[in-house]
């Protein structure tokens, strides 16, 4: 019989590494990435499973410095990867070479990817974005020097107003080196205040090719701009990241050199009929400040005759008015002096003695009617007192009746149902008042 060899742990793991690794060693995977790490070696551990089964997976950080997108969990992947066994736990894993979103290119999902962070950002909102000069002094243009595009936009403004400034900003506008020369080129021009406008774009091309301008530092640095930008990338279908971000969005590079600059002999026409107008305002304006001297003119000729009558009328009337004081002073005086001769001719005793016998007359009319007034009032007076007295309760007392008051409150008692015995009373007589206490009340 023959014995069978027995293994070792570390024999059994290293059998099934030898037989797994070379057999597995280019693998297409797909499954829903979960309980993603990312320590600070920057390496990606994450678990690869579907609906009934799970493998332990890890891409290196010099494999996933590729990716254009940040894997998340949840995500459904395709794996290009090998199978690694691990000898120290006796676990086998998958080294994951590249990693595609399934269903949508890594780009694409990317694309979808940064869209959604900075639109939550508010690096997509319209409240934030900055007017278009009318008319900029000074136009930068940042593209690539050799392409068809930046020759389109040159072309256009010169075209549109030849004498526009342009300045051109070169960089490369694909590859890995053009995000970060885009974003200088920005700088550069925000920090020497170069333009009032700048022109960010390149001619179309597939979406790797346009991929510069959806690289996460090229969006923030173009919101981060104090010059307007209009971005001008590809041709009206293709769309990017810049396209949100961008204070205006032209469809082409040619378009954008349309918005950016006016036509200047439209802008010289708008500015001939525009005099033209304020010369035609100008004319009536002054024609009716004509109208208006000539009228202020004939009215201030009409007050000043106006005013000459006037002067004449008060001479005229001051003149009267002298007159007429000078008459009526002539005639006082005469009364006057006609009073002192009568005054003088006539003996002041006699005078005196006339006034005084006349005062005296005065004096005993009134006198007399004074008395007889001051009798009728007496003997009216006495008459209501005489009456007053016969209406009076005390003229009922000398007659033998008295007066019942309850005590303390000094209710008249007008019956004798309203007493109790004990009540206490007082009676008022003719003369004098008594304090009684009932003993008996009758009826």
């Amino acid at each position: 019989m023959k014995t069978r060899s027995v293994l070792t742990v570390s024999e059994l793991t290293g059998r099934i590494k030898q037989t797994l690794e070379p057999e597995y060693s280019d693998l297409l995977v797909e499954g829903e990435i979960s309980n993603l790490k990312v320590p600070a070696s920057g390496h990606f551990y994450f678990t690869l499973k579907d609906n009934t089964s799970q493998v332990r997976a890890v891409m290196f950080r010099f494999r996933n410095k590729t990716l254009r997108y940040r894997p998340e969990d949840g995500m459904k992947v395709v794996c290009k990867c090998r199978i690694n066994v691990y000898e120290p736990r006796g676990e086998y894993q998958l080294l994951v070479d590249t990693m595609t979103p399934r269903g949508i290119g890594d780009l694409q999902f990317a694309f979808e990817q940064l869209k959604r962070k900075l639109e939550a950002e508010g690096l997509f909102d319209g409240t934030k974005k900055k007017p278009i000069p009318f008319l900029p002094e000074k136009i930068a243009v940042i593209t690539s020097p050799s392409g068809a595009a930046v020759k389109d936009i040159i072309q256009i403004i010169k075209r549109r107003f030849s004498n526009m400034p342009v300045l051109v900003v070169p960089v490369k506008v694909q590859g890995d080196l053009a995000a970060a020369e885009i974003e200088a080129a920005l700088d550069l021009v925000n920090r020497r205040n170069l333009a009032d406008i700048i022109i960010l774009g390149r001619g179309g091309g597939a979406i790797e090719d346009l991929w510069a301008f959806n690289e996460e530092r090229v969006a923030r640095a173009v919101f981060a701009s104090r010059i307007p930008v209009i971005s001008a990338v590809g041709h009206e279908t293709d769309v990017t990241i810049t396209d949100f971000v961008a204070d205006l969005r032209a469809p082409t590079p040619s378009a954008a050199a349309e918005i950016a600059v006016r036509e200047k002999e439209k802008l010289q026409k708008q500015i001939r009929q525009a005099a033209g107008r304020l010369k035609n305002v100008l004319l009536q304006v002054v024609e009716k400040n004509r109208l208006k001297m000539n009228y202020c003119r004939n009215f201030l000729h009409d007050r000043a005759k106006l005013l000459s009558d006037l002067r004449l009328r008060n001479d005229d009337l001051s003149m009267r008015l002298c007159h007429t004081l000078d008459s009526r002073l002539r005639l006082k005086r005469t009364t006057v002096d006609g009073i002192r001769k009568r005054l003088l001719s006539a003996p002041l005793t006699n005078l005196i003695n006339t006034k005084k016998s006349r005062l005296n007359l005065v004096l005993e009319k009134g006198s007399s009617r004074l008395v007889a007034r001051k009798n009728a009032r007496q003997a009216r007076f006495q008459n209501c007192a005489a009456k007053l007295a016969s209406l009076s309760p005390l003229h009922t007392l000398n007659r033998g009746f008295s007066i019942t008051r309850h005590l303390p409150d000094s209710q008249t008692v007008k019956t004798a149902a309203k007493l109790s015995p004990g009540d206490m009373l007082n009676i008022r007589f003719a003369k004098g008042s008594a304090d009684a206490k009932v003993i008996k009340v009758n009826g």
